[in-house]
């Protein structure tokens, strides 16, 4: 039976570091120690790792081109090793023991099974205060109450922290900062292991500190992990969205747009929609009441031509909660809870059986 890894050299210093980095990984992995008895599992190997002893060799012989090959190599300032990379297909280099962690992550994944993709929806609001990282975080609620394995990623980095809203202030965990320089895959398992979380629900937020940049590469590479890892991610977008928004909206199954029942709200939703539209094909309207001067949520999905995903009554405890750090408990029932409940039913989202196995 063929391995879901391949190291491919016949340096016992290469093969050693990668079959502990393997054992590190909890990845099977079998060693070819030259090109013939890598030949079988060239294809059905998920990740093939190609040590640099071998690479001339390879480059030199008729093997098909393939995805996830990656060569191994000692930490050197040479372009030789960089042009052997591209002859023998490689789509990464990594140098040892530099690229051990990238390596390891990449081996875990490799080992992973083959999962259905969970479900990714974007929610943003027309205004400030129209109440999305408390949609947002109720939402994440909500579905990890129902066993759902859920992902809540805080869009904003100038929000004050999805982490706050939730009491996971002062736990331990990654934030976004840990993750802004993130190159290539990431395992769904160590994703969940690096982040704080409430039983299945899994928070990735900011640090109270002047954002850093989060690079595209990252963003893809952390979202990719998600869908993966996750039955439900749901991402906090802010109204002035960024690259990290446009990158979530492009991968979201659904994105929500949160409107106050005011006309300046709704005014300032028809400039935001349009713009939404260019990121996002499945954008849905959620009203939030009350409606202080009588305007309907008909109206207003009408005046936006968007479908209509539901109305969210204000709860009055919600506030005193949040400031008394009384959040979670206070979300168990009342509005907040019903409407969350009534949207991922009508989502139809259900646990993916192979990702809880693959935990």
């Amino acid at each position: 039976m063929t391995s879901p890894a391949m190291i491919v050299s016949a340096d016992p210093a290469t093969v050693d570091d990668l079959l502990r980095l393997a054992a590190a990984a909890a990845a099977p992995i079998e060693v070819a120690r030259d090109l013939d008895q890598a030949r079988p599992g060239w294809h059905a190997s998920s990740l093939v790792l190609v040590g640099a002893d071998l690479a001339k060799s390879l480059a030199a012989t008729p093997f098909q081109r393939r995805a996830d090959v990656v060569l191994v190599a000692p930490a050197t300032d040479t372009e030789e090793v960089y042009k052997l990379a591209v002859q023998i297909g490689a789509q990464e280099l990594a140098e040892l023991p530099r690229d051990e962690a990238w390596l390891i992550d990449a081996l875990a994944t490799a080992a992973e099974p083959v999962n259905g993709c969970g479900t990714t929806i974007c929610l943003t609001g027309s205004v400030g205060g129209a109440g999305v990282s408390v949609l947002s975080a109720g939402l994440g609620l909500s579905a990890a109450r129902q066993g759902l394995r859920t992902l809540l990623i805080d869009g904003d980095p100038l929000g004050g922290g999805l982490d706050l809203v939730l009491g996971l202030e002062h736990h331990d965990g990654a934030r976004w900062p840990d993750f802004a320089d993130r190159r290539g895959r990431l395992s769904p398992s160590t994703l969940r292991e690096a982040l704080p979380g409430l039983g299945d629900l899994s928070v990735l937020s900011w640090q109270r500190k002047e954002p850093v940049r989060v690079s595209e590469e990252a963003v893809h590479s952390l979202i990719d992990a998600a869908v993966r890892g996750y039955d439900l991610v749901v991402v906090d977008v802010p109204r002035y969205v960024g690259e990290l928004g446009r990158t979530a909206l492009r991968a979201a199954d659904t994105a929500f747009l949160l409107v106050p029942a005011e006309v300046r709200a709704t005014m300032a939703a028809e400039v935001l929609t349009s713009m939404l539209r260019r990121d996002t094909t499945d954008l849905r309207l959620i009203v939030r009441g009350p409606a202080p001067g009588g305007l309907t949520t008909n109206v207003m999905a009408e005046a936006l031509n968007l479908p209509l995903a539901g109305m969210l009554e204000r709860d009055r405890r919600l506030p005193a909660a949040l400031d008394q750090g009384d959040f979670v408990r206070a979300t168990r029932r009342g509005p907040l809870s019903e409407f969350c409940a009534g949207l991922i039913y009508d989502l139809g989202i259900e646990p993916q059986e192979t990702t809880k196995e693959a935990a």
